[in-house]
């Protein structure tokens, strides 16, 4: 699923976290990724929003009950696009919701987070013979195309490492799985550069 550009992707919108209005912010009011993420003081996992130097913690915002990334994630495109409304309209300066959600925000200096959601199996794929000529272009511009014997392969592979980490992971990003053998009982990774 694409998601639509709307109101909430307006240039113009200011948030009154004012460090989501800072033009060098990953997280401006524009930019609302969902996360999992607990604080220092509870073993509690929650959904939370970044925004700004903060994470909107849902639970007070009073926009969601759940903890569970997956069941949010099953939801409608409609209902989800909803709760990014709501909590876009709620982080607006002058928002009449800004008393309520004002109790939400924590430092993401005191947060540490998790795992976003719980994976059930493949992470890692090409969807394709088109996505895997793209992934060629970065790895092999002047040939592309996978290798005859490559073309084979299971499209999906679950072997021993997997791109999926929270907002802010201590640990490097894997490169992915390495074979010399083309066989996954003999693979290994390696950390990114």
């Amino acid at each position: 699923m694409i998601a639509s550009v709307d109101q909430t992707h307006d240039p113009a919108l200011q948030s009154w976290v004012e460090s989501a209005n800072h033009p060098a912010t990953d997280f401006p009011i524009q930019n609302l990724p969902f996360g999992h993420f607990r604080r220092a003081d509870d073993m509690d996992w929650r959904i939370g929003v970044a925004i700004g130097d903060q994470v909107l913690d849902l639970r007070r915002a009073r926009l969601l009950e759940t903890h569970d990334m997956n069941r949010l994630m099953r939801l409608l495109p409609d209902v989800r696009q909803a709760m990014r409304l709501a909590i876009s309209q709620g982080l607006r300066r002058g928002s009449a919701q800004e008393a309520v959600f004002r109790e939400a925000p924590v430092p993401q200096v005191k947060v540490r987070m998790g795992l976003p959601c719980e994976i059930g199996d493949y992470t890692d794929f090409y969807t394709g013979i088109h996505h895997a000529t793209t992934v060629g272009k970065l790895f092999r511009p002047d040939n592309p195309l996978p290798a005859p014997r490559d073309r084979s392969w299971d499209r999906a592979h679950d072997w021993t490492t997997s791109s999926s980490s929270g907002w802010s992971s201590a640990g490097p990003i894997p490169k992915g799985s390495r074979s010399a053998s083309r066989t996954p009982r003999t693979t290994s990774s390696a950390p990114c550069c």
